[in-house]
């Protein structure tokens, strides 16, 4: 067994007892393999132990994995279809919507209504709508991207307005702390809000939430997808931000 896949089958052991404390079927959380600045070669042997959806966060790169992915499969299985599903879970810049909307399935991190309509504008019409989740600033962090709490509630309008796009749920990173009730309290800040907007009406059924470190208190508060990148890929080179 390879070291990827080794680690990525000690996550999924790590998410099928933290769903079983939660009193939860493990079956209901998704498992997004981040796996920015590892070379598609990482990727395929993550494929190959039967991981399928894969995080990336900057765009450019992004792209070019995707593309040599599909090459590397297709080389494999001489078959043209692409069973990965990629998720763009980093900052969105106005000049990538559209490559993002051409290439990716989701994207986590809408927290601008201009970003939502670029988005929807860019996404082609032979693709099924970009599955899209609001990030939302739940520690306050001034350097971090996300809306405030108040203003989720206007931003899901817009978005579920857009034709091109489907409002899934809210996503959130929390800033790291080694204080166990505060790291439950900002996931617990996005459960809620998730809460309020299906009492007003906002149909939701995704909260992403919860990274290598944390995906127990995540899981114990309802995420539906955790975005590990560490635990599966191993350390990042120091270059690689």
């Amino acid at each position: 067994m390879t070291t990827i896949a080794s680690r990525l089958q000690a996550v999924k052991a790590r998410i099928f007892e933290a769903a079983r404390a939660a009193g939860r079927t493990p079956g209901e959380i998704t498992l997004v393999a981040v796996s920015k600045t590892f070379p598609p070669q990482a990727v395929a042997e993550a494929c190959a132990a039967g991981q399928t959806d894969f995080g990336e966060n900057y765009a450019q790169e992004g792209i070019e994995k995707i593309a040599a992915l599909f090459d590397l499969i297709r080389q494999r299985n001489a078959s043209p279809e692409r069973p990965q599903t990629w998720h763009y879970i980093g900052p969105i810049q106005s000049n990538k919507t559209r490559s993002i909307a051409e290439h990716f399935d989701w994207v986590h991190g809408i927290d601008r209504e201009k970003i939502a309509e670029r988005l929807s504008a860019s996404r082609p019409d032979d693709k099924p709508p970009l599955q899209v989740c609001i990030q939302v600033n739940v520690s306050g962090e001034a350097s971090k991207s996300g809306v405030t709490p108040d203003a989720v509630f206007g931003l899901a309008q817009t978005i579920m307005r857009l034709p091109r796009l489907r409002l899934r749920g809210l996503m959130a990173i929390p800033e790291p702390t080694s204080d166990p009730a505060l790291q439950r309290s900002r996931l617990r800040m996005l459960r809620e809000i998730r809460d309020e907007l299906l009492r007003r009406g906002v149909e939701l059924d995704t909260l992403s939430m919860g990274m290598s470190d944390d995906l127990e208190a995540a899981i114990a508060e309802g995420a539906t997808m955790v975005r590990v990148g560490r635990a599966i890929f191993g350390e990042r080179g120091a270059s690689a931000g």
